[in-house]
């Protein structure tokens, strides 16, 4: 970074943006690698933490707008990650289930994470990572609707 200046070079907004083109990159290549995107792995994710869902809690869980919670979820079906069945207590609602397959997915992109993250933090022991997970979490607490 000795082209960069200075005064960018010691602001944290500045590191952190930069950090995140380059942690884009790294994960969009391991979900690529994996037959996967973004939205997939989310989704997945979420399934698989809290159980059956409607497509609108999963995009208010996941960040995802609606109308991309719908287009992922059309994708994981075909793919046979989930199932997307009428919901029984609810008749203008879907009701969103992980698969075997989805699961072992969800697996494999967990393995691609993981990777990228060892990648990414080679640098670092694992209490700095800790450290650094912490205290990106503290941040982005304080950012986080209420």
């Amino acid at each position: 970074m000795d082209d960069v200046p200075q005064r960018l070079t010691v602001k944290p907004s500045w590191l952190i943006t930069q950090l995140a083109v380059h942690t884009r990159r790294l994960v969009s290549d391991g979900f690529a690698a994996a037959g996967a995107r973004g939205y997939h792995y989310r989704i997945l994710a979420a399934l698989h933490e809290f159980g059956p869902s409607s497509q609108a809690l999963l995009g208010r869980r996941c960040r995802i707008d609606r109308s991309d919670v719908v287009a992922a979820v059309n994708e994981l079906v075909e793919l046979g990650f989930v199932d997307r069945i009428p919901d029984p207590e609810h008749g203008r609602r879907n009701r969103v289930t992980l698969t075997e397959a989805g699961l072992r997915q969800l697996h494999r992109i967990d393995g691609v994470l993981d990777q990228v993250q060892d990648e990414l933090l080679k640098t670092l022991s694992a209490t700095e990572r800790q450290t650094l997970t912490n205290l990106l979490s503290r941040v982005l607490a304080q950012h986080e609707p209420s």
